[in-house]
Protein backbone atom coordinates (compact mmCIF):
# COMPACT_ATOMS: atom_id res chain seq x y z
CA UNK A 1 0.00 0.00 0.00
CA UNK A 2 2.69 2.63 1.05
CA UNK A 3 6.27 1.89 -0.09
CA UNK A 4 9.22 3.79 1.86
CA UNK A 5 11.87 3.68 -1.19
CA UNK A 6 15.25 4.53 -0.06
CA UNK A 7 14.19 7.19 2.11
CA UNK A 8 16.91 9.52 3.78
CA UNK A 9 17.12 12.79 5.59
CA UNK A 10 19.33 15.27 6.47
CA UNK A 11 19.41 18.50 8.67
CA UNK A 12 22.54 20.21 7.92
CA UNK A 13 25.57 17.39 9.37
CA UNK A 14 22.85 15.25 11.19
CA UNK A 15 21.64 12.32 9.59
CA UNK A 16 17.80 11.79 10.97
CA UNK A 17 16.83 8.96 8.89
CA UNK A 18 19.73 6.79 7.46
CA UNK A 19 18.30 4.70 4.07
CA UNK A 20 15.25 3.19 4.83
CA UNK A 21 13.64 0.70 2.71
CA UNK A 22 9.82 -1.03 3.83
CA UNK A 23 6.58 -0.99 2.82
CA UNK A 24 2.96 -0.51 4.92
CA UNK A 25 0.62 -2.58 3.90
CA UNK A 26 -2.82 -2.13 3.65
CA UNK A 27 -4.91 -3.87 6.60
CA UNK A 28 -2.39 -3.71 8.96
CA UNK A 29 -1.72 -1.17 11.99
CA UNK A 30 1.43 -0.52 12.49
CA UNK A 31 2.87 0.68 15.69
CA UNK A 32 5.55 2.61 15.57
CA UNK A 33 8.20 2.92 18.46
CA UNK A 34 11.62 4.07 19.29
CA UNK A 35 13.38 6.39 22.11
CA UNK A 36 13.52 10.10 21.76
CA UNK A 37 15.48 10.95 18.60
CA UNK A 38 15.09 7.78 16.84
CA UNK A 39 13.56 9.56 13.83
CA UNK A 40 9.71 8.42 14.29
CA UNK A 41 8.51 11.72 13.75
CA UNK A 42 11.23 12.67 10.88
CA UNK A 43 9.64 9.36 8.89
CA UNK A 44 6.30 10.51 9.79
CA UNK A 45 6.29 14.07 8.76
CA UNK A 46 8.04 12.88 5.63
CA UNK A 47 4.84 10.43 5.19
CA UNK A 48 2.86 13.62 5.50
CA UNK A 49 4.60 15.48 3.02
CA UNK A 50 5.87 18.26 5.98
CA UNK A 51 9.73 17.57 6.00
CA UNK A 52 11.15 16.76 2.14
CA UNK A 53 13.74 13.66 2.30
CA UNK A 54 17.27 14.16 1.05
CA UNK A 55 16.96 11.21 -0.95
CA UNK A 56 14.38 8.37 -2.19
CA UNK A 57 10.98 8.29 -2.56
CA UNK A 58 7.37 7.12 -1.04
CA UNK A 59 5.38 5.29 -3.16
CA UNK A 60 1.13 4.15 -2.87
CA UNK A 61 -0.31 1.43 -4.20
CA UNK A 62 3.29 1.07 -6.78
CA UNK A 63 3.19 4.55 -8.10
CA UNK A 64 5.82 6.98 -7.00
CA UNK A 65 4.07 10.59 -5.52
CA UNK A 66 5.44 13.79 -5.06
CA UNK A 67 5.36 15.18 -1.14
CA UNK A 68 1.60 16.11 -0.11
CA UNK A 69 0.21 13.80 -2.56
CA UNK A 70 -1.23 11.93 0.11
CA UNK A 71 -2.84 14.72 2.04
CA UNK A 72 -6.37 13.71 0.96
CA UNK A 73 -5.76 10.14 2.03
CA UNK A 74 -4.74 10.56 5.69
CA UNK A 75 -5.87 11.55 8.93
CA UNK A 76 -3.43 12.57 11.11
CA UNK A 77 -3.81 13.12 15.26
CA UNK A 78 -0.79 14.85 16.26
CA UNK A 79 0.39 14.56 20.00
CA UNK A 80 0.31 18.39 20.41
CA UNK A 81 -2.19 20.21 17.98
CA UNK A 82 -1.41 23.84 16.69
CA UNK A 83 -4.45 25.63 16.11
CA UNK A 84 -5.34 29.18 16.61
CA UNK A 85 -6.05 30.34 19.56
CA UNK A 86 -8.51 32.77 18.98
CA UNK A 87 -10.71 30.34 16.70
CA UNK A 88 -13.86 28.73 18.12
CA UNK A 89 -14.01 25.04 18.10
CA UNK A 90 -16.89 25.09 15.71
CA UNK A 91 -15.42 27.60 13.25
CA UNK A 92 -12.65 24.87 13.21
CA UNK A 93 -14.46 22.09 11.88
CA UNK A 94 -16.17 24.61 9.42
CA UNK A 95 -12.59 25.74 8.12
CA UNK A 96 -11.58 22.15 7.52
CA UNK A 97 -15.06 21.23 6.11
CA UNK A 98 -14.54 23.93 3.40
CA UNK A 99 -10.98 22.85 2.22
CA UNK A 100 -12.08 19.90 1.67
CA UNK A 101 -14.78 21.01 0.13
CA UNK A 102 -17.30 18.83 1.74
CA UNK A 103 -20.20 18.96 4.09
CA UNK A 104 -20.59 17.52 7.28
CA UNK A 105 -22.72 14.96 5.96
CA UNK A 106 -20.36 13.19 3.94
CA UNK A 107 -17.99 12.75 6.86
CA UNK A 108 -17.09 10.32 9.46
CA UNK A 109 -19.29 11.73 12.85
CA UNK A 110 -19.06 9.10 15.26
CA UNK A 111 -16.19 10.02 17.03
CA UNK A 112 -16.85 14.00 16.83
CA UNK A 113 -20.48 12.63 18.48
CA UNK A 114 -18.71 10.74 20.98
CA UNK A 115 -16.66 13.43 22.31
CA UNK A 116 -19.68 16.07 22.00
CA UNK A 117 -17.97 18.13 19.72
CA UNK A 118 -20.88 20.52 19.12
CA UNK A 119 -21.05 20.84 23.72
CA UNK A 120 -17.83 22.85 22.97
CA UNK A 121 -18.02 24.29 19.79
CA UNK A 122 -18.60 27.87 21.15
CA UNK A 123 -15.24 27.81 22.62
CA UNK A 124 -12.22 28.83 22.15
CA UNK A 125 -9.07 26.61 20.99
CA UNK A 126 -7.06 28.66 23.13
CA UNK A 127 -9.19 27.92 26.32
CA UNK A 128 -9.40 24.43 25.96
CA UNK A 129 -7.41 21.50 28.27
CA UNK A 130 -4.73 19.20 26.69
CA UNK A 131 -7.00 16.61 27.03
CA UNK A 132 -10.05 18.60 25.23
CA UNK A 133 -7.62 19.63 22.11
CA UNK A 134 -6.65 15.77 22.34
CA UNK A 135 -10.39 15.11 21.41
CA UNK A 136 -10.28 17.87 18.61
CA UNK A 137 -7.50 16.33 16.99
CA UNK A 138 -9.14 12.88 17.10
CA UNK A 139 -12.46 13.92 15.69
CA UNK A 140 -10.91 15.96 12.89
CA UNK A 141 -8.32 12.75 11.99
CA UNK A 142 -11.40 10.36 11.48
CA UNK A 143 -13.75 13.02 9.58
CA UNK A 144 -12.83 12.46 6.22
CA UNK A 145 -12.89 8.80 6.07
CA UNK A 146 -8.75 8.62 5.24
CA UNK A 147 -7.65 5.63 3.98
CA UNK A 148 -4.47 5.61 6.26
CA UNK A 149 -4.51 6.64 9.52
CA UNK A 150 -1.56 8.09 11.36
CA UNK A 151 -1.75 9.07 15.47
CA UNK A 152 0.98 10.22 17.33
CA UNK A 153 0.57 9.49 21.23
CA UNK A 154 -3.39 9.31 20.85
CA UNK A 155 -4.24 9.03 24.02
CA UNK A 156 -2.30 11.21 25.50
CA UNK A 157 -3.56 13.65 28.45
CA UNK A 158 -7.02 11.69 28.01
CA UNK A 159 -9.16 10.88 30.82
CA UNK A 160 -9.59 6.52 31.11
CA UNK A 161 -12.97 6.97 29.63
CA UNK A 162 -12.08 9.47 26.71
CA UNK A 163 -9.18 7.12 25.63
CA UNK A 164 -11.57 4.06 25.91
CA UNK A 165 -13.84 5.62 23.58
CA UNK A 166 -10.76 6.66 21.25
CA UNK A 167 -9.22 2.83 21.38
CA UNK A 168 -12.68 1.85 20.44
CA UNK A 169 -13.21 3.93 17.06
CA UNK A 170 -9.36 2.96 16.03
CA UNK A 171 -10.50 -0.92 16.04
CA UNK A 172 -13.67 -0.54 14.87
CA UNK A 173 -11.46 1.23 11.51
CA UNK A 174 -9.47 -1.29 11.33
CA UNK A 175 -10.06 -2.65 8.06
CA UNK A 176 -8.62 -4.84 4.88
CA UNK A 177 -8.04 -1.50 2.99
CA UNK A 178 -6.81 0.92 5.47
CA UNK A 179 -3.78 1.45 7.42
CA UNK A 180 -3.12 2.48 10.95
CA UNK A 181 0.11 3.82 12.36
CA UNK A 182 0.46 4.85 15.61
CA UNK A 183 3.54 5.95 17.90
CA UNK A 184 3.26 6.07 21.72
CA UNK A 185 5.61 5.66 24.59
CA UNK A 186 2.71 3.51 26.55
CA UNK A 187 3.32 0.44 24.91
CA UNK A 188 -0.19 -1.23 27.13
CA UNK A 189 -2.22 1.22 25.30
CA UNK A 190 -1.22 -0.85 22.13
CA UNK A 191 -2.76 -4.67 23.20
CA UNK A 192 -5.28 -5.47 20.76
CA UNK A 193 -4.86 -2.35 18.45
CA UNK A 194 -1.42 -3.37 16.86
CA UNK A 195 -0.57 -6.23 14.60
CA UNK A 196 2.87 -5.16 13.68
CA UNK A 197 5.65 -3.50 15.43
CA UNK A 198 8.14 -1.41 14.00
CA UNK A 199 11.19 -0.35 16.37
CA UNK A 200 13.44 2.83 15.43
CA UNK A 201 17.07 3.51 16.65
CA UNK A 202 19.39 6.16 15.03
CA UNK A 203 17.53 6.91 12.21
CA UNK A 204 17.30 3.28 11.19
CA UNK A 205 14.87 0.30 11.71
CA UNK A 206 15.78 -2.14 14.35
CA UNK A 207 13.31 -4.39 13.57
CA UNK A 208 9.92 -4.69 12.01
CA UNK A 209 7.75 -7.97 12.40
CA UNK A 210 4.54 -8.77 13.57
CA UNK A 211 3.28 -8.85 16.93
CA UNK A 212 2.87 -12.71 17.09
CA UNK A 213 6.09 -13.27 15.91
CA UNK A 214 7.67 -10.90 18.53
CA UNK A 215 6.26 -12.61 21.52
CA UNK A 216 7.36 -15.73 20.00
CA UNK A 217 10.82 -14.47 19.66
CA UNK A 218 11.19 -13.51 22.82
CA UNK A 219 8.92 -16.21 25.00
CA UNK A 220 7.24 -13.39 26.03
CA UNK A 221 3.29 -12.74 26.60
CA UNK A 222 3.17 -9.19 26.67
CA UNK A 223 3.76 -7.06 23.91
CA UNK A 224 5.59 -4.89 27.02
CA UNK A 225 7.77 -7.13 27.82
CA UNK A 226 8.30 -8.80 24.22
CA UNK A 227 9.61 -5.80 23.40
CA UNK A 228 11.99 -4.82 26.75
CA UNK A 229 13.37 -8.18 25.75
CA UNK A 230 14.17 -7.94 22.09
CA UNK A 231 15.46 -4.62 22.78
CA UNK A 232 17.55 -5.34 26.12
CA UNK A 233 19.10 -8.71 24.90
CA UNK A 234 19.75 -8.39 21.15
CA UNK A 235 17.84 -11.20 20.46
CA UNK A 236 15.91 -10.35 16.88
CA UNK A 237 18.31 -9.23 13.65
CA UNK A 238 17.13 -5.99 12.29
CA UNK A 239 14.56 -6.41 9.63
CA UNK A 240 13.31 -3.43 7.20
CA UNK A 241 10.65 -5.52 5.44
CA UNK A 242 7.53 -7.33 6.34
CA UNK A 243 5.82 -9.63 4.28
CA UNK A 244 2.52 -9.98 3.44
Amino acid sequence: MLQIERISKNFGRFQALHPIDTCFLAGDSVALLGPNGSGKTTLIKTILGLVSPSHGHIAYQGMRIPANALKELVGYMPQIGQYPENMKVSALFKLMLSLRGKSINDCDTKLYHAFDMDAIGHKTLGTLSGGTRQKVGAALAFLFHPRILILDEPTAGLDPHSSAILKEHIASFQSNDRLVIITSHVISELNGLVNKVMYMMEGRIHFYMGVQELVESTGQAQLEKALVAAIGQNTIKERKHVDA
